[in-house]
């Protein structure tokens, strides 16, 4: 408890120490009976492992609010970062953006209706990963039930079993071979910062793999269509301005939107 509480402990320390007016080196007189002395960061760290732990009763007592706010705040600032390299959102962002270049329709869909999908499609990709968090991290933690060191390390557990499903054996050898270590016995043994690298080059792989096979069936129609100016005489004219209106029938046709977010919600295992 001690250490999972340190960072709140010095960026408190930090604002008393702002907050009090610089002290010359000599010597203070003592203390009179109405004057309280300034709590060292030793003091505060005793006051919070009394404050966490009651032995009276048997269950972990909550932290305190500025503690709870200190922790709120570190993890929604670190929040996006979680969202874009632990979760589904990479792939469907890489592949959604391989679309649009394929289609040629520069910046139509616009950026924030592209990420606006991919956040949605991520959602009900790790919709089952979600649920197991909240019902054996977070709800047990708020019922007072566990506490905050075990909610992170099961929360930890389910996006490691997210993460391991969709990296590749050899993207987890190369980053194990770097950090010098022994390979566990089992992959779920592993840290977070070894695996959270591997599965992100993992994704990036496999979105390419993805973006190249829904660019050959446009850039088939491409060459068809120079092929047809070429023959006429048209060489002049960019084949890609006559292309694009096939391109976006045949993308509509076909339901390319429904059968692309298809894909990508079963292209996770």
């Amino acid at each position: 408890m001690r250490k999972s509480c340190l960072p709140a402990v010095l960026v408190l320390a930090g604002w008393l120490q702002s907050a009090c007016p610089a002290q010359s080196p000599a010597p203070e007189p003592a203390a009179s009976a109405g004057q309280t002395t300034m709590p060292t960061i030793e003091d505060l760290l005793k006051m919070i492992d009394k404050a966490s732990t009651d032995p009276q009763q048997q269950a972990p007592t909550p932290w305190s609010g500025p503690i709870r706010l200190v922790f709120l705040f570190t993890l929604l600032a670190l929040l996006p970062s979680i969202l874009a390299m632990m979760t589904s959102f990479t792939r469907i962002a890489i592949v959604l953006g391989f679309v649009r270049r394929a289609l040629g329709t520069q910046t139509i869909p616009p950026n924030t209706a592209l990420l606006g999908l991919a956040l949605f499609l991520t959602l009900f990709t790790m919709a089952p990963t979600f649920s197991k968090i909240h019902q054996e991290a977070i709800l047990p933690y708020l019922n007072n039930q566990m506490e905050l060191q075990q909610s992170t390390e099961i929360a930890s557990d389910a996006l490691k079993d997210f993460m391991l499903r969709q990296t590749r054996t050899s993207d987890l050898a190369v980053f194990v071979n770097m950090a010098r270590i022994t390979p566990p016995a089992q992959a779920s043994d592993l840290p977070l910062h070894i695996i959270t690298p591997a599965f992100v080059i993992s994704e990036f792989r496999t979105a390419f793999e993805i973006g190249c096979l829904m660019f050959i069936p446009f850039l088939l129609l491409d060459l068809v269509i120079s092929s047809i100016l070429l023959s006429a005489g048209m060489m002049m004219l960019p084949p890609v301005m006559i292309s694009l209106p096939f391109k976006l029938i045949l993308f509509i046709l076909v339901d390319g939107w429904g059968i692309l977010a298809q894909g990508l919600s079963l292209s996770f295992k």
